[in-house]
């Protein structure tokens, strides 16, 4: 009954229930138009497909898969604590840790850690909107005002590399963000002449889902392919923005 229960109320969930509805309506469309009938099947099927964790494992796992948990153990001193910005939903009536997506939090989680372990590193929080907003919640959390640092100014990962860049290089800095999101930004940080060090979160793990989801679709699924694709597409700008200027990026 357990089973069957996680199972019919995954299917009812928006997605699920919109693609089987899809479905059930081209059932009855005519099919005139072959071309047309199996391309909206196909695109029916592909949607359903990377929405689920099995399908979706073997797009995210092995971008997952490079990096691992920052193990303080093996790095006895870091300088400087980089916790890279992410979203935030606005809104000046609730406190700061409220107004951070789940991405945003669980950056700013990874950069307390350390913050607490190495507690003469600086912690550095950036991103437009989020790090007024990180800045606000570390303190709130008990690391002193004194070791925080807000980077405002940056819009994307890349002018968060050039503009932190002066205060990193040289130094043993931790590199906080997801970790769809930590080749490109290691990437960017390097091109600004700043070696970092992985402290990747917000892994997936799709592959880890119990079996009675692994082919269900799931918005949460869909929101990560759609994370990973996000960051192929980026990887694919910063070398096509290299090859017409090699000092762009």
């Amino acid at each position: 009954m357990f089973l069957f229960k996680k199972v019919l109320g995954g299917l009812l969930m928006p997605l699920p229930l919109s693609l089987i509805i899809v479905a059930i309506c081209l059932l009855f469309v005519s099919k005139a138009n072959l071309k047309s009938y199996i391309m909206l099947w196909l695109t029916v099927i592909a949607l359903w497909c990377i929405s689920t964790p099995f399908f979706a494992s073997k797009i995210t796992t092995s971008a997952e898969s490079q990096w691992h948990t920052f193990d303080v153990s093996k790095h006895p001193k870091i300088d400087k604590i980089v916790v890279l910005g992410c979203g935030v939903h606005p809104n000046s009536q609730q406190l700061a840790n409220a107004q951070l997506t789940g991405c945003s939090s669980a950056r700013l989680i990874e950069g307390l850690r350390l913050a607490h372990h190495y507690k003469s590193a600086e912690l550095i929080v950036s991103g437009h909107q989020s790090a007024p907003l990180m800045k606000q919640t570390a303190i709130a959390l008990g690391i002193p005002s004194v070791r925080v640092r807000a980077n405002p100014s940056a819009m994307d990962t890349k002018d968060e590399a050039k503009l932190l860049a002066p205060y990193l290089v040289d130094r043993q800095v931790a590199l906080v963000t997801s970790a769809s999101h930590m080749a490109r930004a290691k990437n960017l940080f390097w091109a600004q002449g700043v070696d970092t060090i992985a402290a990747p979160t917000q892994f997936h793990n799709l592959h880890n889902a119990p079996d009675y989801k692994q082919f269900i679709a799931q918005v949460s699924v869909l929101e990560a392919v759609t994370t990973h694709y996000h960051e192929m597409l980026g990887t694919l700008w910063i070398k096509v923005r290299r090859i017409i200027d090699p000092e762009a990026l």
